[in-house]
């Protein structure tokens, strides 16, 4: 993989569409993982103002922390780069509080979107201020293979420009660009659960597996083909993709009939 010229072009991409756009730069929310580290840096690398966003709800320290050291390893970098570190976790609370009123027990992964969602307002509400976009951090296994984000929150986004990369190339691109050690290795998470769980654990298969799965259902293969394990790694991309297609494609749109207008 040629990562320098990627990483050429996708800076050149983002600079053109804020460009046609009509806005000034970019608002990048900052997780502490390497999918947000990388995006961030490429954003930072157009010259352009980057907002860089810590919005912790009740989080791992761990995570918070390694969001904190690369954003502020990429503000010494990069002078056009900026932060703002807003705490939402009594926000998220108090919204908790509200809606359990009336709600059952078993809204432990309602919540959990509820924290992503309350992200990504505040995201908005920063790219609002300044006429930035808000750039998305989602991977290629994430948005295509499996839609293992939340709808209108981490996936309410204006640009993607990692979509189209595999988890272990946006590793080879973090290397290039030297992020942090720490953020390369972690393990990849979500953040939005008070246990921390890694996206391994709530998926039930590794990036590297679920990439290998994607490419061989590309070349017409499917469960049948494997055994063992394969199988049921091909059976995991299955299962999650068709649950969450809602969120991959378009939303439908009624087309009134000609004969009734």
């Amino acid at each position: 993989m040629n990562s320098k010229k990627i990483i050429e072009n996708i800076t050149d991409w983002l600079m053109n569409y804020s460009k046609k756009s009509n806005t000034t730069g970019f608002v990048v929310g900052v997780s502490g993982g390497v999918d947000s580290a990388v995006t961030s840096t490429l954003c930072a690398q157009t010259g352009l103002p980057t907002l860089c966003l810590d919005l912790p709800i009740l989080q791992n320290k761990k995570e918070h922390d390694r969001a904190k050291k690369h954003i502020d390893w990429l503000k010494d970098k990069y002078k056009n780069t900026s932060s703002e570190s807003i705490d939402l976790s009594k926000s998220f609370l108090s919204f908790k509080n509200s809606v359990e009123i009336n709600s059952n027990k078993n809204n432990l992964l309602s919540l959990a979107n509820s924290r992503s969602r309350l992200r990504m307002a505040t995201l908005y509400y920063y790219a609002g201020l300044n006429n930035y976009i808000v750039v998305g951090t989602g991977n290629k296994v994430e948005d295509f293979g499996i839609g293992f984000y939340t709808k209108y929150g981490d996936g309410g986004v204006d640009i993607s420009p990692i979509a189209d990369l595999y988890k272990t190339e946006i590793f080879e691109i973090a290397k290039k660009l030297s992020i942090i050690k720490e953020i390369i290795l972690a393990k990849p998470t979500d953040g939005l659960w008070d246990d921390a769980r890694s996206d391994e654990d709530q998926i039930g298969a590794t990036y590297e597996e679920l990439e290998w799965a994607m490419k061989e259902k590309d070349y017409g293969k499917n469960s049948f083909d494997f055994s063992g394990r394969k199988k049921k790694v091909f059976e995991i991309l299955n299962k999650f993709n068709k649950q969450n297609l809602h969120k991959m494609n378009p939303v439908p749109v009624y087309l009134i009939p000609d004969e009734l207008r």
